[in-house]
């Protein structure tokens, strides 16, 4: 476990040293389960399941709202109340989110997916085959919780440790973080125009698919297998998770690791119900991250953030009882997200395994600002120095959707988990 002290040092280290040996992105199935698992509520440690039973708990309550039951019908309509989210005090600012512009820069940024060849798509149908069919009742209840808390931030809590997570579970109830609950999920900008655009089937619909539909025994409790609509690329649902948890991280720094892999882990969880293949996973991760970045450098969006920010902050220390720092800090063993095997996941949730395809290696092009999504965890760095870390970390290039030239070749390269913690191996 790491300081955000350590991180500073750590990182600024690594700009003067060259590149380490290359670190594979593949993970033995066996490795990749033991390490999901833990982040489920079947996790060994009580204190890590009971914050997990919590969010579940809190998460029925607010689908069912006043209602005697949940019942099925009140899953789509349910959103975050007043109380929680501070929808006046973002409309009364006036800010435009400019959804359909950036939706079309997503889209832009995303068209290497029409030139993939069949036998990408085939093993990344094979790949959410395998995950779906393997996949532990522990992962499958996580799957589903994840699925049904999307309009909501429950599932943030759990890479926040168990102290600072009940903190932020009893201030989102109070209404203590109602700005940054209201900021966070407005930021989402749909991925319903790229969905449209591309039209790719999902992998249940696929003919002769192998893929088992999960019965809802976690949120409704009816048995009705899980679904979804609408085409398959890019994830909505995942990129929900990224933005939601990048925008957070940024926020608390002093979580900046644990919370992208919570985007990552809620994105594994999209491929566990078999509705998504591994390429929407990563589509959305780089929309979610380009989409973030173009809000930080946007003056006007800045200043609401950075109220939300404090607000956040304030009532976070306030429910902990002490500074947020200590507050952070965590056994490891009763927060998963801090254990070092979430590196490993990290890694493979970039490429899902997928082949990188033989071509001429292209230096990185950092696309200008990008750095400000190190800004956070880093704030001893020069803007320089972070676009330095930027490259040394990025992935290996000729990997599904980095075919692209420019903003098409970076996001889907960008590693922001090994630039936070400054580990300069190229992949």
């Amino acid at each position: 476990m790491r300081s955000l002290t350590s991180l500073v040092i750590a990182s600024t280290a690594i700009l003067f040293i060259g590149p380490a040996l290359a670190q594979s992105t593949t993970l033995d199935p066996r490795r990749t389960v033991a390490i999901v698992d833990a982040t489920t509520p079947a996790s060994q440690d009580p204190q890590f399941v009971a914050l997990e039973q919590r969010i579940q708990q809190d998460l029925r309550q607010a689908l069912q709202g006043g209602a005697a039951t949940l019942a099925r019908s009140q899953l789509d309509k349910a959103k975050q109340t007043p109380k929680q989210a501070d929808k006046q005090w973002l409309a009364a600012s006036g800010y435009d989110f400019a959804v359909k512009q950036n939706q079309q820069a997503d889209i832009a940024l995303l068209e290497e997916f029409t030139r993939l060849s069949p036998a990408v798509q085939a093993q990344s149908l094979a790949t959410v085959t395998q995950i779906n069919r393997d996949a532990t009742q522990g992962q499958r209840r996580q799957a589903l919780v994840d699925a049904e808390g999307q309009n909501y931030l429950f599932f943030l809590a759990d890479a926040l440790g168990p102290r600072l997570g009940k903190a932020f579970l009893d201030a989102y109830e109070k209404g203590e973080i109602a700005k940054a609950a209201a900021l966070i999920k407005n930021s989402e900008i749909s991925t319903s125009a790229a969905k449209d655009h591309f039209n790719y089937d999902r992998p249940f619909l696929r003919p002769a698919n192998q893929i088992h539909l999960v019965p809802d025994d976690s949120v409704v409790k009816d048995g009705h297998p899980y679904t979804a609509t609408a085409g398959a690329f890019p994830s909505g649902h995942t990129n929900t998770g990224y933005t939601d948890a990048l925008l957070l991280a940024e926020m608390l720094p002093e979580r900046f690791v644990p919370l992208l892999d919570r985007g990552a882990r809620y994105g594994y969880s999209r491929i566990v119900l078999g509705v998504h293949y591994p390429l929407d996973i990563i589509g959305s991760r780089m929309v979610a991250e380009r989409n973030v970045a173009h809000f930080l450098n946007d003056a006007p969006y800045r200043a609401l953030f950075e109220q939300a920010k404090s607000q956040l902050r304030g009532a976070l220390e306030k429910e902990c009882g002490m500074a947020l720092a200590a507050c952070a800090q965590s056994d490891a063993g009763s927060d998963p997200y801090r254990d070092s095997a979430m590196t490993a996941f990290y890694r493979y949730t970039m490429t899902y395994g997928l082949p990188a395809q033989k071509t001429a290696a292209r230096p990185v092009s950092v696309p200008a600002g990008a750095e400000v999504l190190l800004e956070a965890p880093l704030p001893g760095l020069s803007g320089a120095q972070r676009r330095a870390l930027l490259v040394k970390t990025a992935l290996a290039d000729g990997y599904p959707l980095s075919g692209g030239n420019g903003e098409q070749n970076f996001w889907q390269r960008l590693d922001l988990h090994d630039a936070a913690i400054g580990t300069a191996a190229r992949r």
